[in-house]
C-alpha cells in the first residue's frame, strides 16, 4: 500500500519507515521543512513542505495515501522551548493536514499521541476512557490533536485511529535531545557524574522498537475494534531503580542522589484492552534496553554534553578553559592589530593635501566604542595617544612635545568622545539584557498562571459537572441513600457499596465490618480492585488511616500509599466504629476537602440504614434463631442465604453454602460452631436440613473449611444457594 509518513527526522522516524519497509510498503515522507542534510533509506518520494502550506493538498492527490501516519507528540518539527508559539502552528498543522485527508476520501488516518495527555498521579493504571488531563502546553496541545481526530472520525464517519504510547525510550539520534525519564537520567550522569532520583515517582516505559511493533499491529488491522489504543508495557519501574540499572551499566563513577520526598506519583497506561485484542509481547526489558541507551550515550557522549560539564573529559574542560580565555583576549588582540593599520594611515594623511584634516586615530577609538563597549574604547584611546605621540617625535623632540598643550586638548578630546559611547554602547546593552530577563522572567510567570489556569479549568469544569448533574446535592443523595429502604434488612449491607460507588463516581468501593477492637471483616465490594487488602485486616496497624477514622475524620492518602485507599471513611454508632467505607478507584484531582465532605454526608446517611436495619433484625432475635442456639429457624435462613447470593450474583461479595451431613443439628452446631468465624451463619433450610453459610469466601477457599468439619467428623458438601 501507498503510506504517507509525516514527520521530522528522528529515531522513531526510521524506526517507522524500517518497519513499513520490511512490510513491503510503498513509503512517501513529508519532512515538514527543508532539510537537505537527513537522508532516508527505503522512502519512495520525499517533500520539503511545511505542514501549512497549500501544496500538502497536491502531495496528498500525487501519493493517493491508503494510510496516513502523523507522529504528532513525536514530530521534531516542532521546538517545544517555545510553547506558545509552537502550540498554535500545531494545532493549525493538524487542522491542515486532517482537512486535506478528509478531502481526499480514502485511507486510514493515525495520530501519535503520549502518556503526556494526563498530567497527573493516579492510584490505578489509567483506562482508555479516562478523561484527560493535561498540564503544559505542549501536553494541551496533543491532548486537543486527539480531540479533533475524534471529532472528525465522529462527524465526517473517517478512518482515523489514535495510538497512545506510554514513556517511549531507546537509543536517541545524536545531539538529539528527548524528554523520556531514560535519557534524562543518562544526560545528568554524563554531566553531573550523579544521578537525581525518587522511589515516590513510578511509570512504566517501553522500548522503541517494541512499541512500534505492537502499534503495527494495529495500523494493519482492517477493523480495529477501538479508535483509541494505548501502547503500554504496564511494567512499573520507579526512579530508584532506573538509576540503579543506569549506574550499573555506566559501570562505575556515579552516585545516586536520592531525593525521595513528596507526594508519591505514579503513572502507568492501562494497555489491557490492546492485550485483549491483540497478541502482545514485549521483547526488550528494561535491563538490556537501559544498558542499550546508556552504552551508546556514553560512546558519544561529545554529542550530547558541553566540555563544562562537570561529567566531560579532561582534555575538554581544559580546551573549554582556553576557548573562554580566547573569547576575552581576543577583543584586547583584535583591538592592537586594528591600530596597525590605523597608525599607518594617520601617518600617511598628515602630509596629504586631502585627508591632513581627518582623524583616523579618532575613528579607530569610535570603532572599539561602538562595538565593545568603554572598556575597549578607553584601551584603544590609550594605543591612540601612544601612537600619536610616535608620530609627533618624528619632527620634535620629547620635552617639546609633553610642552604642547595641544597635545593635551586633542587626548581629552579622544578620552571624553570614546568614554561618552562606549558608555552608551554598555547602557544600551544593559537595557536590551534586561529587557531580554524581564521577557525571561514574565515568560515564567505566564507559566506559573498556565498551571494555575487548567488547575481553575478543572475546578471548573467540576463544578459545572456537579451543576449539571446535581450529584453533590443534598436532596440527589439523600433519594439515592433512601434506595436502601427498598432491600430487605438483610441485604442493606450489601447494596450499600453499590449505593456508595454511585455517589462517589467510583467503580472501586468496599464495606468493612468491624468485628472487634483491632479487625475489620470484608463484607462487600464493588470490585476486585477494592478487596485487594484481603477479607480481613487489623485496621488499627496501619497508623495513618486509624489515626484519621478514630478521631472520626475522612482519612485522603496523600502520600498515595499502595497498601491503603485512596478515602476511607468510618460508620458510628453510639460512639462505637460500625462500619468502614473505602474508596479506591478516583483520580487524584478529586482527593479534595469537599469530597471529604460529601464522604461524611454519605456515610451518616448510609449509617441510618444501616442502624434501621440492624435493629429491626434485633428485634426479631427469638424469632430468627431455634432457642438459644447460632442456628438460624427456617425463614430467617432462607433470607440471608437469598440475600447473599442475590449481592453474589450482583457481584457485590463472595460466599459459599455448605450442606453438613447430620441427624443431630444440636450437637453439630454446637462443635462447629467453634471452628467458625463470627461472620458465618448456622442454619435450617425448608428441606430439613442443616446448613452453614460462608461469608466472603469462594468455592476453593470453602474446601479447607470443609477439610475442618471433616476432621470434626462430619462430612459435607457444597451447595448452590439459588437452587435451594
Amino acid at each position: 500500500m501507498n503510506v504517507l509518513l509525516i514527520g521530522g527526522g528522528s529515531r522513531m522516524t526510521d524506526a517507522v519507515i524500517d518497519k513499513l519497509n520490511k512490510g513491503k510498503h510503498r513509503i512517501f515522507l513529508l519532512t515538514g521543512r527543508r532539510d537537505r542534510q537527513t537522508s532516508y533509506k527505503h522512502v519512495f518520494q520525499r517533500y520539503d513542505y511545511s505542514y501549512e502550506d497549500e501544496s500538502v493538498k497536491d502531495v496528498f492527490e500525487s501519493v493517493k495515501p491508503d494510510l496516513v501516519l502523523f507522529m504528532g507528540a513525536y514530530d521534531t518539527n516542532f521546538d517545544w522551548h517555545r510553547e506558545r508559539q509552537e502550540s498554535v502552528r500545531y494545532t493549525a498543522s493538524l487542522m491542515n493536514l486532517l482537512s486535506t485527508y478528509s478531502m481526499a476520501g480514502r485511507g486510514r488516518f493515525v495520530y501519535f499521541s503520549s502518556h503526556e495527555v494526563y498530567g497527573g498521579s493516579y492510584h490505578n493504571d489509567i483506562p482508555v476512557a479516562e478523561t484527560v488531563s493535561p498540564r503544559g502546553f505542549k501536553a494541551m496541545v496533543v491532548a486537543q490533536g486527539e480531540e479533533i481526530c475524534e471529532n472528525y472520525r465522529k462527524t465526517q464517519g473517517l478512518d482515523i485511529l489514535v495510538l497512545r504510547f506510554d514513556h517511549l525510550y531507546g537509543i536517541p539520534r545524536r545531539g538529539q535531545e528527548e524528554n523520556n525519564p531514560c535519557y534524562q537520567m543518562c544526560l545528568e550522569a554524563l554531566k553531573t557524574g550523579r544521578v537525581s532520583a525518587s522511589d515516590r515517582r513510578s511509570f512504566s516505559m517501553i522500548y522503541l522498537n517494541d512499541a512500534i511493533e505492537l502499534a503495527n499491529k494495529v495500523i494493519m488491522e482492517e477493523r480495529p475494534a477501538l479508535s483509541t489504543y494505548q501502547i503500554s508495557s504496564m511494567e512499573e519501574i520507579n526512579e530508584i531503580t532506573l538509576a540503579e540499572m543506569i549506574i550499573k551499566a555506566m559501570g562505575g563513577g556515579i552516585r545516586l542522589a536520592n531525593n525521595s520526598v513528596g507526594d508519591k506519583y505514579r503513572q502507568i497506561l492501562d494497555g489491557r484492552l490492546y492485550q485483549e485484542e491483540f497478541e502482545q509481547r514485549i521483547f526488550v526489558q528494561y535491563e538490556e534496553g537501559v544498558e542499550q541507551v546508556v552504552k551508546y550515550m556514553k560512546r558519544h557522549a561529545d554529542a550530547f554534553i558541553s566540555a563544562e560539564d562537570v561529567g566531560g573529559s579532561r582534555a575538554g574542560r581544559i580546551w573549554h578553559g582556553i576557548k573562554t580565555a580566547f573569547r576575552r583576549v581576543f577583543p584586547f588582540v583584535e583591538n592592537v592589530v586594528c591600530f596597525v593599520p590605523f597608525f599607518i594611515l594617520n601617518s600617511k594623511a598628515a602630509g596629504s593635501e586631502y585627508f591632513n584634516r581627518l582623524d583616523f586615530f579618532l575613528l579607530y577609538v569610535l570603532l572599539f566604542a561602538i562595538v565593545y563597549g568603554q572598556q575597549q574604547a578607553i584601551f584603544s584611546s590609550l594605543l591612540a595617544v601612544v601612537g600619536y605621540f610616535l608620530q609627533q617625535l618624528y619632527g620634535r623632540t620629547g620635552f617639546e612635545v609633553l610642552l604642547d598643550y595641544n597635545i593635551y586638548v586633542w587626548m581629552a578630546q579622544l578620552f571624553i568622545i570614546g568614554m561618552v559611547v562606549g558608555y552608551m554602547r554598555d547602557q544600551l546593552q544593559f537595557v536590551k539584557d534586561e529587557n531580554e530577563e524581564e521577557v525571561r522572567y514574565l515568560s515564567r510567570k505566564v507559566d506559573d498562571i498556565a498551571d494555575i489556569n487548567d488547575s481553575n479549568v478543572r475546578m471548573k469544569q467540576s463544578f459545572e459537572t456537579q451543576l449539571v448533574n446535581q450529584r453533590d446535592s443534598l436532596g440527589k443523595i439523600y433519594e439515592i441513600t433512601s434506595s436502601l429502604d427498598a432491600y430487605a434488612p438483610e441485604e442493606v449491607l450489601f447494596y450499600a457499596a453499590k449505593v456508595l460507588g454511585e455517589l462517589m463516581d467510583s467503580k472501586d468501593v468496599a464495606v468493612y465490618t468491624v468485628a472487634n477492637g483491632d479487625y475489620a471483616r470484608l463484607f462487600s465490594f464493588t470490585s476486585q480492585e477494592a478487596r485487594k487488602l484481603g477479607n480481613s485486616i487489623k485496621y488499627t496497624d496501619m497508623e495513618d488511616l486509624y489515626r484519621d477514622l478514630s478521631e472520626q475524620r475522612v482519612f485522603i492518602n496523600k502520600k498515595m500509599d499502595e497498601k491503603l485507599p485512596l478515602m476511607a471513611s468510618a460508620v458510628y454508632t453510639e460512639d462505637k466504629m460500625e462500619l468502614i467505607l473505602m474508596i479506591w478507584g478516583i483520580p487524584w484531582q478529586r482527593m479534595t476537602l469537599p469530597e471529604a465532605n460529601r464522604l461524611t454526608i454519605v456515610g451518616s446517611l448510609i449509617q441510618n440504614a444501616v442502624v434501621h436495619a440492624n435493629r429491626y433484625l434485633d428485634a426479631l432475635t427469638t424469632e430468627r434463631y431455634v432457642g438459644q442456639s447460632r442456628v438460624m429457624a427456617t425463614d430467617a435462613f432462607a433470607q440471608l442465604v437469598s440475600a447473599f447470593f442475590g449481592a453474589k450474583t450482583n457481584g457485590l461479595t463472595e460466599c459459599a453454602l455448605l450442606e453438613i451431613m447430620t441427624a443431630d443439628i444440636a450437637r453439630a452446631s454446637e462443635e462447629l460452631g467453634k471452628n467458625m468465624r463470627q461472620t458465618d451463619y448456622m442454619g435450617i433450610l425448608e428441606d430439613g436440613r442443616f446448613y452453614i453459610l460462608l461469608s466472603n469466601t469462594d468455592e476453593k477457599n470453602a474446601e479447607g473449611v470443609m477439610n475442618r468439619f471433616r476432621n470434626s467428623g462430619y462430612e459435607c458438601c457444597l451447595r448452590e444457594g439459588d437452587q435451594l
